[in-house]
């Protein structure tokens, strides 16, 4: 599909769209949210045929453009996974409503009554790459939480996408809630995200979702606030006290269970004590499942490991591919994490509960694993339902983003004729 421009005043007419929509959705009960949601869900299954044959030809350019495995696998959907995509939606459905909680509460000694409450966002924008099962994500957990979604893919699930968004947008109507409580950005060429990304007054919020091209891109050119979801350079550190069987169940698991995410662990560290008896086991494991491992010296001794520098180290490979090296100690491993890590997740593997507190107190990332896979930093698996992306910052949202993380807060006080 050939890039499809949009004027600014374009996409500064969405957006005004979507402001007037997210002023009828605010006040909107939990109950008429989630009706809502069921309705969109069974839409979705209702119209998996068609969104399969719009993502097929997706699949099918991307493919002739020379798009490599792990992109065409994220942008690739199947009929399990629309179906996956609709149970989100009822999942999220099922979730508690953040909007109207009272965070905070109390009264003065002047009889002032002062709350705290969560309140929608207003207008989230969402620029993504790829992966059309976040337009289903991002429309549901921005509509339980109250606020009006403007989506902007790429434009290589420009078909899939669009097929995805008009039957979200008429069940929800057709539910009850605005028409343009949801709705597809104009444009595919990159002037039309330049235009969202300035459409200050307009959007309340750009959450970038994809590589680092791409993040780096929204903040460096956005005036509306940017919540960033960071690159996943992902660390698994087994410990002396690792029991093996563990260690390579989880390694194998966090590299090759599914390569084009951002949880997929691209770093392995291996404690010196237990090298000799676990590295050529878990290179062996790792080439069974088809993984290239490049290496250090101790590496590098097992047949097929290729040697690793810097750019392995620092690298999110998205593919069947994983650095790895030995470590002397657990303090080796922390500064290694230090120095390479895009702060998303780190795994420790260790049956001391000493060692896993030390690691736990000193990585300074998102998510800390122990004894357990990378792979489950995510929102379902967090009980989310779904999520909105996984931010590496440390303002307002760390890590997975679900409903609350889509709210703010705003102060309401109420007085007896008070003065002051």
């Amino acid at each position: 599909m050939s890039e499809q421009t949009a004027s600014e005043t374009d996409v500064r007419a969405c957006a005004a769209r979507g402001r007037d929509a997210a002023a009828e959705l605010a006040p909107l009960s939990r109950a008429a949210k989630d009706a809502a949601l069921r309705a969109m869900a069974d839409a979705l299954d209702g119209a998996t045929d068609d969104v399969l044959a719009a993502n097929a030809r997706d699949v099918a350019r991307g493919r002739e453009a020379g798009l490599g495995d792990g992109l065409l696998d994220r942008l690739t959907l199947t009929v399990d996974r629309v179906a996956a995509m609709a149970q989100g939606l009822r999942d999220v459905a099922q979730l508690a409503d953040p909007v109207g909680e009272v965070v905070r509460g109390y009264s003065q000694p002047n009889g002032l009554e002062i709350r705290q409450v969560r309140v929608p966002f207003g207008v989230v924008a969402m620029i993504y790459e790829a992966r059309p099962n976040v337009t289903v994500d991002a429309a549901g957990l921005a509509i339980k939480s109250g606020n009006a979604a403007l989506l902007r893919g790429s434009a290589s699930a420009r078909e899939s996408n669009t097929a995805l968004v008009d039957v979200l947008s008429r069940a929800a109507e057709k539910a009850g809630l605005p028409r343009d409580a949801v709705q597809l950005v104009p444009g595919t060429d990159r002037s039309s995200v330049l235009h969202l990304l300035r459409a200050r007054g307009l959007v309340d919020l750009v959450i970038p979702r994809g590589g680092a091209g791409l993040i780096d891109h929204v903040v460096q050119n956005a005036t509306v606030p940017v919540i960033e979801t960071g690159v996943g350079n992902v660390h698994v550190y087994v410990d002396a006290a690792a029991d093996l069987d563990v260690a390579e169940r989880i390694v194998v698991n966090a590299k090759a269970s599914r390569v084009s995410v951002c949880n997929a662990a691209e770093t392995l560290l291996v404690h010196r004590a237990v090298a000799d008896a676990f590295v050529p086991r878990i290179v062996a494991a790792l080439q069974a499942a088809d993984v290239v491992v490049h290496g250090d010296d101790a590496f590098a001794a097992c047949a097929g490991v290729l040697p690793a520098g810097d750019d392995d180290w620092g690298r999110e490979y998205l593919s069947l591919d994983i650095a790895a090296r030995v470590v002397d100690d657990i303090d080796e491993a922390l500064a290694h994490i230090r120095r390479w890590s895009s702060g998303h997740t780190e795994a420790i593997v260790t049956g001391d509960l000493a060692a896993s507190r030390h690691f736990v107190a000193r990585v300074d990332s998102a998510a800390v694993m122990v004894n357990a896979s990378t792979r489950f930093t995510d929102g379902g698996e967090f009980g989310f339902g779904a999520e909105i992306g996984i931010s590496t910052q440390k303002l307002h949202a760390r890590g997975p983003m679900g409903l609350t993380e889509l709210t703010s807060t705003k102060w309401v006080v109420t007085g007896d004729g008070h003065t002051r």
